[in-house]
């Protein structure tokens, strides 16, 4: 089983179709991970905003590295470098 859960941090809130679609693009690619809701908690959102640089959600991490939103992600995808990051965790 992978570690999959602590390698990928998704920051969401409740109403955001960009973090369903994340969340169904990772499932798809038979990945897990942890879900921080911002609209729940403003020190997170916070936290979110400074690690990030951005307001808007979702905002995915992948170990250290920042990937961004989900169009930031699929375009990862798209372009050959989101699964090395995947197969890292």
């Amino acid at each position: 089983m992978s570690t999959a859960a602590s390698n990928i941090l998704i920051y969401t809130t409740a109403i955001c179709p960009y973090c369903v679609a994340a969340k169904n693009f990772l499932k798809s690619k038979g990945q897990s991970w942890t879900e921080i809701r911002v609209d729940l908690d403003p020190a997170e959102r916070q936290k979110m905003v400074t690690l990030a640089r951005r307001t808007s959600v979702p905002q995915i991490f992948i170990g250290e590295k920042h990937v961004g939103g989900y169009d930031d992600m699929i375009a990862l995808h798209r372009a050959g470098g989101l699964e090395p990051l995947l197969a890292a965790g």
